[in-house]
């Protein structure tokens, strides 16, 4: 026998939603099961994001600094900065030099944020990501030390986690890989059954099976590259 070829399988939202419900004892059926699984779901992606890096998640991004210019936005769905540098010039001539990341209390005692060089340190400012009617979106800055002393030399390049795409539709697919789909059924079946009457008995074996099936996820989601860790040289 041959077997089939592919490698594609994926589960709709709609038919993720059905797997949830069937394991926790209940059928799909109208469009308010639906609804409340979707808003289950997107809170599952939320937690996600409290649970750690998701290495599907990481982007790239740059930000050319403006000289004298403090803050800069980041975008919207930015959880947080993994690594960052600022590359001075372009091409064959740019150099990309660390800066570190410093904390709110550290930023607030720097006498004179205007001053102007090399940006060194940088203060995130993650923000709530909300969008206010009065005072428009509060998205995720840097405020960086000192202010640029010139303008089209300095870009701020980051790696950064950002949020899981929401749950959409019922004909889309989820914004994981493949590997994690048991797990996100796992997950939604034990918030579900904290809310379909009769399945509440289901629920701690569902949490388990999602526990166990989140570690092993996890573990896989993992950098493979090698750990190198070499001892410093002190002379007095």
């Amino acid at each position: 026998m041959t077997t089939s070829g592919t490698s594609t399988f994926n589960l709709s939202l709609s038919d993720l939603i059905e797997e949830a419900f069937e394991r926790c004892g209940a059928e799909l059926r109208t469009g308010y099961d639906l609804r409340t699984a979707r808003r289950s779901l997107n809170l599952l992606t939320i937690e996600w994001a409290n649970r750690g890096i998701n290495l599907w998640t990481i982007e790239q991004g740059s930000i050319p600094m403006v000289q004298g210019q403090i803050v800069y936005d980041l975008p919207i769905d930015t959880i947080d900065l993994l690594e960052h540098v600022v590359r001075t010039q372009t091409g064959e001539q740019q150099t990309d030099i660390t800066i570190n990341r410093i904390s709110i209390d550290t930023y607030s005692t720097i006498p004179n944020k205007n001053a102007q060089g090399r940006p060194i340190q940088v203060w995130i400012n993650r923000q709530s990501g909300a969008d206010y009617p009065v005072d428009g979106v509060a998205n995720p800055q840097i405020n960086v030390w000192p202010a640029p002393d010139q303008s089209n030399y300095y870009t701020f390049v980051y790696w950064r986690l950002r949020r899981i795409q929401d749950a959409g539709n019922g004909v889309t697919t989820q914004d994981i890989p493949f590997r994690f789909l048991p797990c996100m059924v796992a997950g939604l079946a034990y918030h579900l059954s904290l809310k379909i009457p009769g399945a509440l008995e289901r629920s701690q074996m569902l949490k388990a099976e999602y526990e166990e099936l989140w570690q092993q996820a996890a573990d896989e989601d993992r950098e493979k590259a090698p750990l190198r860790i070499a001892p410093r040289q002190y002379f007095r």
